[in-house]
């Protein structure tokens, strides 16, 4: 194992170009840690805001501070104490810090990567599956025969909603613009709406807001459902609450096992290496990214 690694780090928070990549030391797991030698993270536009800066009063960060938070690969080391996980297996988590060439990780939020997709590939599963998994179950707890407005159906969150909603045997009308379309339509959507072109349907009984959208824009997706519930702009209305996604190995297992018998589908719009995170997080400044993006950390 080589003594060092490359890790996207901001040392100042900034625009895109704070992103540096540094070579440090390769951590060692304490008790109760794993050392995980990642084969991909996936790049969130969540992550926008943390090198802005944006989210310092939210999350408990110092500087510097390595981005990521999705992390799939193998355990290279163990720390004491740990039982459930041998050198060799191939797993995945929700870890903060996981843009780097090993991710140091506590053992018990790490979960067993699907079998059925290559193992870079399950890197686009923790953050977006969660956060769907939840929306879905937990917050709209969305039931047979309920109508779901998936609003930015064609982000890494909104393609594992339309999944979601649809198995739990809800009617799904998805937003999407026209290069997204096709893939939200083959995931499960009954109907797909280009926001770019065509009013937002309303007698939903349940809204999830995947998208940023101009404030205005936000108040106004409010009366659509009887239940708003939104992960990107916060809408100021009695129907509608805001959520963050958690870690939880439990709902990650399940989501890794439907994969694994062909009932979740992963979908990949793009792979970089490392070193282009700084060119998506401009891309995704100027609304030019879509979809799930990996980042391959392997050599």
């Amino acid at each position: 194992m080589s003594r060092t690694m490359r890790a996207a780090r901001v040392h100042a928070y900034g625009g895109a170009d704070v992103i540096r990549y540094d070579e440090i030391p390769v951590p060692s797991p304490g008790p109760g840690e794993v050392l995980v030698r990642a084969a991909a993270t996936s790049f969130n536009p969540s992550e926008v805001g943390l090198r802005a800066g944006y989210l310092h009063d939210k999350l408990d960060i110092s500087l510097p501070h390595t981005l990521g938070w999705d992390v799939a690969g193998t355990v290279a080391a163990l720390g004491a104490g740990v039982t459930a996980l041998e050198v060799g297996d191939a797993v995945i988590g929700l870890i903060p810090g996981a843009a780097a060439e090993y991710v140091l990780a506590p053992a018990n939020l790490l979960t067993g990567a699907p079998r059925s997709i290559p193992l870079a590939h399950a890197a686009a599963i923790p953050v977006a599956g969660l956060t769907a998994w939840q929306a879905v179950f937990e917050q709209a707890r969305i039931e047979r025969g309920r109508r779901v407005l998936v609003n930015g159906a064609g982000g890494g969150v909104g393609l594992f909603a339309v999944q979601l909603a649809k198995r739990a045997g809800a009617t799904v009308v998805a937003t999407a613009s026209p290069r997204s379309a096709e893939a939200v339509r083959r995931l499960g959507a009954d109907e797909v709406v280009d926001y770019t072109t065509t009013p937002l349907p309303g007698g939903m009984d349940v809204v999830l807001n995947l998208a940023a959208v101009p404030p205005g824009a936000a108040a106004a997706l409010a009366p659509l459902g009887r239940t708003v519930i939104t992960i990107a702009t916060p809408i100021d209305a009695p129907n509608a609450r805001h959520f963050v996604g958690r870690a939880d190995p439990g709902q990650l297992t399940e989501i890794a096992g439907l994969i694994d018998k062909g009932e979740l589908v992963v979908e990949i719009a793009e792979t970089h290496p490392l070193t282009g995170l700084t060119d998506l997080h401009r891309r995704a400044e100027a609304g030019q990214t879509r979809g799930k993006i990996l980042i391959t950390l392997e050599n």
